[in-house]
């Protein structure tokens, strides 16, 4: 992609194309009153409608799975489509011109950039398609016929040749119009002593697509002994190619993937044709670079953040393979999925499985077998001596801020447990303990991880004093609580009404709000710059708090409370401060609590200038107190 696109623009587009017209083409809608529309979630099964459209606001929100957003959010999860592919795709429709702001202003040049390189790699999988018919190709049909793929199976994958010659490709593309500019810039060709020629020559060729099916890029595969080059040679880097950004097998795998809420990742081009073909059409690969962040983001997209979707690994039971698992497990808990890992007896990749046990022993391979963690945690383990105290004691020291960082706190009790088991520690709730102090920790370090062990690093008052992070746990909470009720509605306000309570609003801390979904949304609308700025631009104050907001979770909560009904007819400044000094009070009054609690555990033999600081703290809280319940909102 050419550059990122004109803020301007976008909100231009967001503007353009209302919410109502584009739902509509994916679902009926009626009416649900107060200005809503409603239909059936086109995100999960249903049988009464929970979705809502708010035209005036330009945003959806399904209070059955949580899923919501603006115009293009929906359009992204709905197509599988990236939020400049949907961008465009509207403003084509809109008829916007974008402009793109690292390459100045863009009438057709930049998006015409795309289009023509996307439509150069086009051809070139075709022209290597039609090459793996060639006498010369006789060595990659060889290959394939060796590894179980016929015919039909290199068609359904689109698998080709590239001519062993200098630029049959580069001749072929300039015959069809492409400049040496374009067909250098595509990656296709690279600069010779004499000009442009074929970056890939004499190899089995995979064309690399995008979510959207475009072809980006192309594996290549050594076949001859004397090609002196990689065993596997990717396209480089290029305007429409990342491979950080790119899965190999994502075109053919993202409905099922989607459907059935399960990803297997595997290794290498032939395993994931191995593992489609014996029904495992969820499998999809890196491009010769390791599993990371912009990897999660898309299969982020596709599991919906479900919390029984399920990412199986594969990986090679030998030292690379299972450093590759380790590195895996690092972004781990970036996945609202479960994780596994999944290694074929005697090593053997999804490909050399289906060759040597059939189709049944890799889609039996691919079951879950041994959670990620798991496999992590053995891995550290086995490096030290367990016969030993030292050496028990250093394994722990390594394995449990691993566990620390598992983020349900019922899985990180179980999985405590389960190491106190691999060390042979009979002490079970010694190590509990330890693996909770370090989650505490890294709380209070904003979920930097666990502090580290040694000197000076041994207790909560080494952590920073900002605010720990508040971890979402998702939007499962009871509105009969009154506590959690008056926060709720005070963030509804502060969405939908932010002229009634900024500028009060914006000086709550994120502490106010005990629900840790609700102060992730404060969080939100702080980063935004506060409801202050929905005074000026609501439209526009919506659209930032959700780009301000951590994560899907956390987005999905802003889009419903700036949809919900408040609770109240008549929303006027009066009801207004009524959930401000609430939600104040109960903060001040646990304030209160706490400092009692301070003050007790100091007894009479503490510092007495400590004594004294907390004695005028809790003085000082006291007067707050009843200054609010005597004035209200004058006194906020």
């Amino acid at each position: 992609m050419a550059g990122r696109i004109n803020d301007e623009d976008v909100k231009a587009v967001r503007d353009a194309v209302p919410i109502d017209a584009v739902v509509s083409e994916y679902l009926q809608l009626r009416n649900a009153g107060g200005g809503n529309l409603k239909g059936l979630c086109p995100f999960h099964d249903e049988k009464s409608p929970s979705f809502q459209v708010s035209p005036s606001k330009g945003l959806f929100h399904c209070f059955g799975c949580q899923e919501g957003g603006d115009t293009i959010t929906f359009v992204m999860k709905v197509d599988h489509l990236s939020f400049s592919e949907v961008v465009e795709r509207l403003a084509g429709q809109a008829g916007i011109t974008l402009r793109y702001e690292e390459g100045g202003y863009n009438p057709t040049h930049q998006r015409g950039e795309r289009i023509r390189l996307v439509e150069a790699h086009k051809v070139a999988a075709q022209f290597y398609v039609d090459q793996l018919e060639s006498p010369e190709a006789e060595i990659g049909r060889a290959f394939l016929a060796e590894r179980g793929f016929d015919q039909a199976a290199a068609q359904h994958f689109g698998v080709g040749y590239s001519p062993a010659g200098w630029d049959h490709l580069t001749r072929f593309l300039r015959g069809k119009g492409f400049s040496d500019k374009e067909i250098l810039l595509s990656g296709l060709s690279q600069e010779g002593r004499r000009g442009p020629i074929d970056r890939f020559r004499g190899r089995l060729m995979w064309p690399i697509r995008d979510i959207g099916g475009e072809v980006v890029g192309f594996g290549a595969r050594r076949l001859r002994e004397d090609d002196n080059g990689p065993k596997y040679l990717n396209t480089p880097e290029t305007p429409i190619y990342r491979k950080s950004q790119v899965l190999y097998g994502i075109d053919l795998a993202k409905k099922d993937i989607a459907k059935s809420s399960r990803a297997v990742v595997v290794e290498g081009y032939t395993d994931v044709m191995a593992c489609h073909l014996a029904g495992v059409t969820t499998a999809i690969a890196t491009c010769g670079t390791a599993f990371g962040n912009d990897h999660i983001k898309i299969l982020r997209r596709l599991l919906m953040d479900n919390g029984s979707a399920r990412v199986i690994f594969t990986f090679d039971g030998d030292a690379a393979g299972q450093k590759a698992a380790l590195r895996a497990f690092e972004d781990d808990q970036k996945f609202a999925a479960e994780t596994y890992i999944a290694i074929a007896p005697d090593n053997m990749d999804p490909c050399d499985l289906r060759l040597a046990k059939g189709d049944e022993a890799v889609a039996d391979l691919v079951e879950p077998r041994t959670p990620l963690f798991e496999f992590a945690l053995r891995q550290i383990v086995s490096r030290y001596d367990l016969e030993t105290p030292a050496g028990r004691a250093a394994a722990l020291d390594e394995a449990a801020p691993v566990v620390a960082r598992i983020k349900n706190s019922a899985s990180q009790h179980e999985v405590a447990v389960q190491l106190a088991g691999m060390l042979g520690i009979l002490d079970t709730q010694f190590v509990v303990k330890r693996v909770g102090q370090l989650a505490r920790w890294a709380r209070e370090r904003g979920g930097r991880g666990p502090a580290p062990a040694g000197p000076g690093r041994g207790g909560p008052q080494d952590a920073p004093a900002a605010a720990p992070a508040r971890p979402f746990g998702g939007p499962a909470l009871t509105l009969r609580n009154p506590v959690f009720t008056t926060e709720r509605e005070l963030l509804k306000l502060a969405l939908q009404y932010p002229q009634l309570v900024s500028p009060a609003f914006d000086a709550y801390g994120v502490d106010e709000f005990t629900a840790d979904p609700y102060a992730a949304v404060r969080q939100a609308v702080m980063d935004a710059g506060g409801a202050e700025q929905g005074v000026h631009d609501p439209q526009q104050y919506l659209v930032s708090v959700r780009e301000a907001a951590p994560d899907d979770a956390v987005r999905a909560m802003v889009t419903e409370l700036a949809v919900e009904a408040i609770r109240r007819k008549t929303v006027d400044e009066a009801y207004a401060g009524e959930q401000l000094v609430t939600v104040r009070k109960r903060a001040v009054d646990r304030r209160i609590r706490d400092v009692q609690g301070t003050l007790t555990r100091l007894g009479a033999g503490g510092d007495p200038h400590q004594l004294a600081a907390v004695q005028n703290e809790l003085w000082v809280l006291q007067q707050y107190g009843q200054a609010l319940r005597e004035r209200g909102a004058d006194a906020l």
